[in-house]
């Protein structure tokens, strides 16, 4: 028999922090839900046999993005900017730089967003992020590093050469 309270507690406790996570990694909002759909469901499946599920989902959750990832899309993308429209009391930019955070992320390899996304948002160490992935710490490490400079470039020309 199946603890379908236990289950249900740990998706109210973790569900918005996985969505949010998910949200990163993808860059979309309807593909996170997927994913985290993708990466509860395989948790369901095995909760019983499992002794740390957030360590556990947080891996199905790299995985699923991971096999995701390298399937081909054939969807529309964006060309053209859309035209400016007023700000209301600084939300649109605050929209704008969790928007242009996305887009940062997007670029990107898989590993390289994921690295990220469990280090910073996740706010996992270099050794848990390395136990999540399944790679060495160094390799951890060596991504984080690379990840951070190429987002750094990226929002450096963004911003027009300027840093804040």
């Amino acid at each position: 028999m199946r603890d379908e309270a236990g289950f249900r507690a740990f998706v109210e406790t973790h569900g918005a922090t996985l969505q949010h996570a998910a949200r990163l990694l993808t860059g979309d909002h309807h593909r996170s839900e997927d994913l985290v759909q993708t990466a509860l469901t395989r948790l369901y499946q095995k909760w019983e046999r499992i002794d740390a599920p957030l360590p556990y989902v947080r891996r199905a959750l790299v995985t699923a993005h991971i096999d995701q990832s390298r399937r081909r899309w054939w969807g529309e993308r964006p060309t053209e900017q859309l035209p400016e429209t007023p700000d209301v009391d600084g939300a649109l930019a605050s929209s704008d730089l969790r928007d242009e955070l996305r887009r940062l992320l997007a670029e990107l390899s898989a590993r390289e967003r994921a690295v990220v996304v469990l280090r910073y948002y996740c706010d996992l160490s270099e050794r848990d992020t390395a136990e999540t992935l399944g790679v060495p710490v160094g390799t951890v490490k060596s991504s984080c590093a690379r990840a951070l400079a190429r987002l750094r470039v990226e929002a450096t020309s963004a911003s027009g050469g300027t840093t804040s």
